[in-house]
Parts: structure tokens; sequence; C-alpha cells
């Protein structure tokens, strides 16, 4: 299995090594700065992955790859992440080997600008004949990747699943002492946000909305990340100090989600995020741009809200009617928790690992 990073095998794979290891297999893992005594691991592969795709260091990973499956002959690779994807598929090219790539969401979509889109959607197209199976999180991204024929064989899954019985821990209790510690005001209309700081989590739309909220509306925004401090920089420079909030990375999001009154996001585009299947399960109500993968999980006005991608005026219109609205609130918790039930890590892993285990065995003609 491999990463860009060792942060994503956590979040979102252990499961699966772990039930591959009760299975019997023999797991070996590839990314960068992966701990040597990494749960669920038999053998543990730094790979000098860079987030720059023309980086140096990427080829040399792929170069280290290409000699490992030629050597290992692994039963099965199973790839993550668009960056590590590529140069995975790139070091199995000329190898047997089965692969699988899992989708988690692409870094372009109709709107990107034409240049980009087609440089990434070449990319995927040089990479398609070592993809046995191609594993989709959104409709999106699943019929872009039947259009280009992406993979040998194309399906679509309900993400990783989600753990949400480690949410339920958190009681109110937990919530109520979180506000205390924050030192929030009792009326304090609190939204969550839990992202990396980056140009695609869009964290600058949320602070600008702000200024069109009212005073005991509180933006908490959980991450750390490249463009943390620009954020907060922002923050200062709109008088938003003390009503935007940079807790750093939590590492339990429940007593979060208690504690919060809604849930926000502003990403560019997602895969299908967590963040949004965690606090809805959580009954939060979120206000969500309308982007692939939040449309995937959100209808307006029915289990949530949208808005324009980058409009900070639209987000803090529908921010507006929420916190104007304690009926409306209370529609969109109800809904919410209903419409993610089947994205349960429980529900969903037997199904991906069906995935695996058949591409294991069995080829797919192209």
């Amino acid at each position: 299995m491999t990463a860009s990073t060792y942060r994503h095998i956590r979040n979102f794979h252990l499961p699966y090594l772990r039930k591959f290891q009760n299975l019997g297999w023999e797991t070996h893992v590839g990314c960068a700065d992966i701990p040597t005594d990494a749960a669920y691991i038999d053998r543990a592969i730094e790979l000098p992955f860079e987030k720059r795709m023309q980086s140096s260091a990427n080829f040399r990973a792929a170069h280290v790859l290409h000699g490992l499956i030629k050597r290992e002959r692994y039963d099965l690779v199973i790839t993550h992440t668009s960056l590590a994807a590529f140069f995975t598929r790139l070091a199995a090219k000329g190898l047997n080997v089965r692969l699988v790539d899992v989708m988690h969401g692409y870094l372009f979509d109709d709107n990107t600008p034409t240049l980009k889109r087609k440089i990434l959607l070449s990319a995927e197209r040089m990479a398609a004949p070592q993809t046995d199976l191609l594993l989709t999180m959104n409709r999106w991204d699943h019929e872009t990747a039947k259009r280009y024929r992406l993979g040998k064989k194309i399906e679509m899954i309900p993400g990783m699943g989600v753990e949400f019985c480690s949410l339920d821990r958190a009681t109110q209790e937990d919530g109520v002492r979180l506000r205390d510690e924050l030192k929030l005001a009792g009326d304090a209309f609190v939204l969550l946000y839990a992202a990396e700081f980056s140009a695609r989590k869009s964290q600058h739309t949320l602070i600008e909305a702000m200024m069109s909220l009212p005073q005991n509306a509180v933006l908490v925004l959980c991450g750390t990340g490249a463009l943390l401090d620009d954020c907060k920089k922002l923050a200062a420079d709109l008088n938003l100090g003390n009503r935007v909030l940079f807790p750093g990375q939590i590492a339990d999001m429940g007593a979060w989600y208690r504690m919060a009154n809604a849930a926000v996001t502003s990403s560019r585009s997602e895969g299908l995020p967590f963040n949004v299947m965690e606090a809805m399960h959580m009954e939060l109500p979120v206000v969500a741009s309308a982007v692939k993968g939040h449309v995937d999980l959100i209808e307006d006005g029915k289990n949530g809200l949208l808005f324009p991608y980058g409009d900070a005026k639209a987000c803090a219109e529908q921010l507006g009617h929420l916190i104007d609205d304690p009926v409306l609130r209370k529609e969109l918790r109800t809904q919410a928790r209903a419409s993610v039930a089947g994205y349960a890590l429980d529900a969903v892993l037997p199904k991906v690992m069906e995935w695996y285990l058949r591409a294991a065995k069995e080829p797919f003609a192209r």
C-alpha cells in the first residue's frame, strides 16, 4: 500500500491493513514520514514523496518502488492520493502486478483552468494502463473516469468508511467543558471547520464571511498547514481576532463537534470528505461549498446548505439563515445523521475489501 504521507494511511487505512493481517497477508506500506513501528504493518518503507509533481524526489521514490515490486512480486498493490498513485503506477510499468488505485478525489474538475486540467488528466490517462481496478468516491470523478477509461475496471465506493463510534463517546458535557476552556460566551454560535490550511481548503472564504455575521458568531478553524499564518493575519487584519479561533491540530474531534452549533467547509474540491460526514453524524447542520464530494453528501435545504465556491457573501447569507432559523437547524440536524448512516466503517469496509481481494485474484480486461 502506498500514499504520499503516513498521516493519510493512519487517518483512513489502518482498519484495512488490520483486516489484511487478520487474513494472514503480509503488509508492506510505502510513504513519506512513516514510523518503523507503525501498527498493522509488517514492513515500513520510507519513500521521499514531495507535493511538487516534478520534484526529483518523486522519481527517486518511483525507482525504489519499481525495484521493490519487481523483487517482492506482490500479490496486490493498493495506492492512494493522486501524487503517490501516479508515481506508484509509473513504477509498476512493465511489471506483472495487480494494482488498485483508490481515487480520493481528482485534483481537477470542469472549472479547473484548461491547461492545468489537461496536464492532470493527461497524467491519469498515462497511468491508466497500469490501473487494474480504479475505485472512485463521488459522481463527478466516477463519470470522468468512465469517460476517459482511466482504469481497466472502474467502480464507485462510499468512501473508506468512517469510525463514527469513536465520535459517539464524546458527551454533551464534554462539549460544554470545551466551550468553557475556550472562554466562549453563553450565546456564542460556533462554526467548526477542521482541515489542512491550504489553497484548496479556502479558509479565507469563511474568515471573510464572518464580517457579515452577528457578533456572537465564532469560527473555529482546526488544523495546521502552509497557509495557517496567512489565515491568522487575515483574521487579525479584519479585526476578527476574538471571533476566529485557531486551536491547531486536533486528534479527537468528538468533543469539538459537541461544542459546535454548525459545521462549515469552503473547499475547492473533495473526494468524499470525512469532516463533513463526521459532522453530519454528530447532528450538526453543515454549510458547504457546492463542489464535488460535498454535493454527493448534501442536498441543499434538505440535509445541509450549499453556497457557490469562493463566494464569501453567499456563504454568509446561508450561515445567516442558519443562525436566525432554529426550525431550519433542527430539520437539517435530523436529516443529516440519517443521510450518512451508510458511510459507517462497518458498512463500507466489507464492500471495499471485496474489491481488493477480487482484484488480487481476477484479471480485469480493458
